[in-house]
């Protein structure tokens, strides 16, 4: 069933468990997600990223994607997720990743997101907070949730860059969500966007712990969030470059460091985005040097000529270029093209599921009172 992030978070908050919020850029991945969460019995959390919209409405150089491209994309992948978790026995939530301004939020809502985020960290905090006022305003209305940003996470994912990081400071956090009505918030605590993180990063978990502990003393209700926290396995790097691919220095966020700030910081909802697209670069690599005969198709040829042309490229948005109409709608011209979409899906499947695992959701979405978003509205406004 489609329901908000308030329902996930309930038990989470609870229970001290967490749920890894995952980046979908296909509808294939849409699919195999769900499954995989279904299979864990698992609530699943399934995010689209601002910028990635508009790529799902075709718009390949989609950093320079419009609103209007965006609002396309989000009803795509809206209709992908409503088709495969309307009926689910699972609760599925689909979360806009990085709204960036009131717009693109009504836009995903619109389209049928059932939860937003509204990113106003590079703004001061009273700018910060009159615009996420306003998207919980009209969310709350909708019976959308609301995540909101505080504090300035250093790195580089789609349109989300900074040189250097301002950490949360907890007082803030708690002025923040007293006066915003947010459902969750994206904290600063010594996380980075993107595979580069920085050799031996150490989480400040005192961060999270000190603004957990003030929003408990306010009875505050609001779930903590963990962007930047791709694992970026070392394994999974050398077998890319093993077969072919020209990745650098790159390192993540390592998961006992993640597993010890859920359980004792609040950490409620652990964003994953890069670990899915090394597992799904390294699967299509795989793939040309087990199975050669694929490269007799056309499609599958030209994805791997580009692939070729950029060995250091791992996002796979920038070489599944030549079958957007899969990519956007799940349709499979070929034999060829049916065991590289196979792969896509094996790829989320393994990341989903080792973080389900890790991060402890797997067998509770039982404890999830799920609700429609209408029952969300009359609760938002009582």
């Amino acid at each position: 069933m489609l329901t908000s992030l308030k329902p996930l978070l309930e038990p989470a908050i609870k229970h001290s468990f967490a749920y890894g919020a995952f980046n979908v850029n296909s509808v294939a991945q849409v699919e195999a997600a769900i499954r995989m969460h279904e299979i864990f019995k698992s609530p699943v959390l399934l995010q689209g990223a601002e910028l990635a919209n508009a790529f799902m409405a075709g718009r390949t150089d989609f950093m320079n994607g419009t609103l209007e491209e965006k609002a396309k994309g989000m009803k795509i992948i809206a209709d992908a997720v409503r088709k495969y978790g309307e009926d689910s026995p699972i609760p599925v939530v689909l979360h806009l990743d990085h709204g960036h301004s009131f717009e693109s939020c009504k836009a995903a809502i619109d389209a049928g997101y059932t939860s937003v985020m509204i990113d106003g960290s590079s703004k001061p905090i009273e700018e910060n907070m009159e615009l996420t006022r306003e998207v919980v305003k009209y969310a709350h209305a909708k019976g959308v949730s609301v995540e909101g940003e505080l504090g300035v996470l250093a790195g580089v994912e789609d349109n989300v860059f900074a040189e250097s990081s301002t950490y949360t400071h907890p007082l803030d956090a708690v002025r923040f969500v007293k006066n915003t009505g947010v459902d969750a918030l994206a904290i600063s605590y010594g996380t980075s966007h993107g595979a580069v993180k920085g050799k031996n990063v150490k989480l400040r978990k005192e961060i999270a712990i000190a603004i957990n502990e003030c929003l408990s003393h306010e009875r505050l209700f609001c779930g903590l969030v963990s962007h930047g926290s791709s694992n970026v396995p070392a394994e999974v790097v050398a077998e890319i470059n093993e077969l072919g691919g020209q990745i650098g220095e790159s390192h993540g966020i390592p998961i006992p460091q993640l597993k010890e700030v859920i359980q004792i910081g609040g950490i409620r909802k652990i964003n994953v985005d890069t670990d899915i697209r090394l597992a799904t670069t390294r699967n299509i690599r795989n793939l040309f040097v087990k199975h050669p005969e694929v490269l007799n198709d056309d499609l599958v040829a030209a994805i791997y000529e580009i692939m070729k042309k950029n060995p250091a490229a791992f996002d796979p948005r920038a070489y599944l270029i030549p079958i957007m109409d899969t990519v956007m709608y799940g349709t499979i011209p070929t034999p060829a093209v049916q065991k590289l979409v196979d792969a896509i899906k094996d790829a989320i499947m393994e990341v989903t599921g080792k973080m389900i695992v890790e991060f402890g959701s797997y067998h509770m979405a039982h404890l999830v009172k799920t609700r429609s978003l209408e029952e969300l509205a009359q609760e938002y406004q009582a």
